[in-house]
């Protein structure tokens, strides 16, 4: 449990998140994902933007930083109190659209909260979603690298300490931000990707609110926990990543057994983490992105926001 002086020491990080988004205006209840052997990320270059948005895909790895700096759309840090002790600071990006929009949120990867999320979040609100990205490892004080992310190596020691419950709680309260923006239409889905896309899939588990969820390449929940989803549940998923891959038989299973709204796609030679290193498995991994995002930006459409923007 966190206490107070460690609360105050995340409210003072407001000054500093609103220097840091005006840079860059200007310039589980999941189970363990086992990323102990995870290839941490490419450190994200400021090269021009990589053919492979052109077609309205989100940045990889390496163009992250570009992408973030060319955003015409407005984004900004705000800090998000989950609990009487504890706060979430989350970066937010709103879309450019005269109506009221779902909200999204986007679930970091084992890493923590990083460049390429965020310009994650930015290609959901060039989609129309309000997209919000929480750092899930805020209280926890880790350090940054040059380029203003979480340390990978902090985070994944620090991930697994965190509290399945403190994890949806934390979910929750960003989304109910999310949704009382004036901007905002009184619904939210999620999508998360690697650790992510575990907590994604629990998350709909743990959240009755929950609109929809789409899984990247995340574990899926015991059988014996699918009973509490309401919300349909799109997974995506690499060929050439069996250990999460051997997780979708039993859910789909259980999810047809009972009746909920479970549908997959496993890309023909793609690998874990696809969406991010696109320039992997020779071509794969871009093939699978390809696919898999028009298929995300379909899914929260059609369960969030009807016939979409």
């Amino acid at each position: 449990m966190t206490g107070p002086r460690t609360h105050r020491r995340a409210l003072r990080l407001i000054p500093l998140i609103a220097a840091v988004a005006a840079c860059a205006r200007a310039g589980a209840n999941a189970p363990a994902d086992g990323h102990a052997g995870h290839a941490q990320p490419a450190p994200a270059a400021a090269a021009a933007v990589g053919p492979q948005q052109a077609g309205g895909l989100p940045a990889g790895a390496a163009d992250a930083q570009a992408r973030l700096a060319a955003s015409p759309r407005h984004g900004e840090w705000v800090v998000v109190r989950t609990s009487p002790t504890d706060s979430v600071r989350a970066w937010v990006v709103y879309p450019e659209r005269k109506d009221k929009a779902p909200v999204v949120l986007v679930v970091h990867e084992i890493f923590g909260l990083s460049n390429w999320i965020r310009a994650v979040a930015d290609q959901l609100a060039a989609d129309g979603f309000i997209a919000i990205a929480p750092d899930l490892l805020t209280m926890k004080n880790l350090p940054n690298t040059e380029a203003g992310e979480t340390n990978p190596d902090s985070a994944r020691a620090a991930i697994r300490t965190l509290e399945p419950a403190a994890i949806h709680r934390d979910l929750l309260a960003v989304a109910k931000y999310g949704m009382s923006l004036p901007a905002a239409q009184p619904k939210y889905g999620i999508v998360g990707f690697c650790w992510g896309g575990g907590v994604s899939f629990a998350h709909a588990v743990a959240s009755p609110e929950l609109g929809a969820a789409v899984v990247y390449y995340g574990t899926s929940p015991a059988t014996a926990e699918l009973a509490k989803i309401r919300a349909p549940v799109l997974g995506l998923y690499g060929e050439n990543d069996a250990r999460v891959d051997a997780t979708i038989p039993p859910a789909d299973s259980a999810m047809k057994a009972m009746g909920k709204t479970y549908t997959y796609r496993i890309f023909p030679g793609a690998g874990h983490g696809f969406l991010r290193q696109q320039d992997g498995q020779n071509g794969a991994n871009l093939a699978a992105t390809k696919q898999a995002w028009p298929l995300t930006v379909d899914w929260f459409r059609k369960y969030l926001d009807g016939a979409g923007a």
